[in-house]
């Protein structure tokens, strides 16, 4: 019986679906998180008498509109890259096929040395090349991966990619305008939302390393320094043209 390998991964290696779709998630849930906070900063630091007089009111309608059109946006990004990335793997391995039906010698030394960077002795990588000489489709698919670093997308799902990353991008990112949903526009309710916003990406942290099992220090300092970073750059670019 042949194996279904999705359901393999779920059922033998109790892979979860954060596991198998953290890569969205994570990219999703930063951009979320740093995209709306950059409306919160970005006022905050703009001093201009006009900014000034719109105070809250300007950051949830900008910071609303921002999060959703950008969640769509990413939403549909990554359906679209995945389906860029399916085009090319299969234009390459139909080339990959070409190749090894015009000229399987050359084809077969590459995968020889494949096999020998990966350990194995040169005696076996030969015996091996030769081996799956016979097997062109298979040797296609060792050299995508290998050679290309393009593993067989065919388990991926654009669609569900897509969805993740949009809902990620939604979950974490109204984290930083929830402070003006409850209390009015004053410099209180921005140092909240920037806390609110360390807890969203402290968060993802967490959450990132509870999927890979990773140091928490490296994977809450990674996430939590780069969201800062993008978010100390937002209030200054509003410090200064609004100052």
């Amino acid at each position: 019986m042949a194996i279904n390998w999705p359901t393999h991964r779920r059922d033998i290696h109790r892979q979860t679906a954060v596991q198998e779709y953290l890569r969205q998630i994570v990219y999703g849930g930063n951009d979320g998180i740093v995209t709306t906070f950059a409306i919160v900063a970005g006022f905050a630091g703009a001093a201009a008498d006009g900014v000034a007089q719109i105070g809250g009111l300007a950051v949830l309608v900008f910071g609303l509109a921002n999060l959703f059109a950008d969640g769509v946006s990413m939403g549909l990004g990554e359906f679209l890259s995945g389906r860029a990335a399916r085009d090319m793997y299969h234009t390459r391995r139909n080339t990959e096929l070409r190749a090894l039906r015009d000229n399987p010698a050359q084809e077969l030394r590459e995968l020889q040395q494949i096999l020998q960077e990966r350990g194995l002795p040169q005696g076996i990588a030969a015996q091996t090349a030769t081996a799956l000489g016979d097997h062109p489709e298979a040797v296609a698919d060792l050299m995508m991966t290998y050679e290309f670093g393009q593993p067989d997308p065919r388990d991926d799902t654009p669609a569900i990619n897509g969805s993740f990353t949009f809902v990620a991008f939604l979950a974490f990112g109204v984290i930083p305008l929830v402070p003006y949903f409850v209390f009015p526009p004053t410099d209180r309710t921005f140092w909240i939302s920037v806390g609110a916003t360390l807890a969203a990406l402290a968060a993802l942290g967490l959450l990132r390393w509870s999927a890979t099992g990773e140091r928490l220090a490296r994977t809450m300092g990674e996430t939590v320094s780069v969201g800062t970073l993008c978010a100390a750059v937002a209030f200054g670019v509003g410090w200064l043209v609004g100052g």
